[in-house]
């Protein structure tokens, strides 16, 4: 079980102080679409130059023209690359097969998927390397959580890891962990903490515990 790192609102030189604080604690860092709007891909590239040892997600949400999205995002350093469960089938497969040239990976994102079971089952087939529930933003303003989506997940893939992101935080952790993703996203949980490296310490000890226990 990985934990992995959003940053969304932040610019390059925050994220790079960010990072220092909770590198030792992390397995992945994101670079949220926010960042990339913002920055461009420049914001992966600094970012891997100076975490040479992370690996790092551009989270680029692509829904066409896949193949040069992904060869775009790998040549800036990313090492994983996520496109939209609702992009074309051809897109996905597209992503996938451009990835694999690359020696990288596809993190698909289920947000605002209605049948997860179905996309998840089809994603599985189509060689996704992660399937990642997410309750974005104005979701998780009205309370909705990811859990029972990533039980329905796991009941179908058979070859893919599962993700989970959306509003995770320590309090909330013991129920992600119940549910046994592959990789939890944990985004403000830490970065709106006053000690940072504190937060994602105690986390990551929680995921460690479940591991072993």
């Amino acid at each position: 079980m990985k934990l992995q790192l959003a940053l969304d609102l932040v610019d390059i030189p925050q994220a790079i102080e960010l990072i220092k604080e909770v590198e030792a604690h992390i397995d992945i860092v994101e670079i949220g679409t926010p960042v990339i709007n913002k920055e461009g891909l420049k914001a992966v590239e600094e970012v891997k130059a100076a975490f040479p040892g992370l690996e790092v997600l551009a989270d680029v949400k692509i829904m066409d023209a896949a193949a040069y999205e992904v060869s775009n995002a790998s040549a800036a350093g990313a090492d994983i690359v996520t496109i939209l469960a609702q992009a074309e089938d051809s897109s996905i497969r597209g992503a996938v097969e451009e990835a694999k040239k690359q020696g990288k990976k596809i993190l698909v994102d289920m947000i605002a998927v209605k049948d997860i079971k179905t996309r998840a089952s089809e994603l599985d087939a189509l060689g996704a390397d992660y399937i990642c529930v997410h309750t974005g933003y104005d979701l998780q303003a009205e309370g909705k959580d990811s859990f029972e989506d990533l039980r329905t997940i796991k009941s179908v893939v058979k070859n893919a890891h599962t993700a989970i992101a959306g509003g995770i935080k320590l309090e909330t952790l013991p129920e992600v962990i119940e549910a046994q993703p592959d990789l939890i996203i944990v985004g403000g949980g830490i970065t709106s903490k006053e000690d940072k490296g504190a937060e994602a310490a105690e986390i990551k000890k929680l995921i460690k515990e479940s591991v072993t226990s």
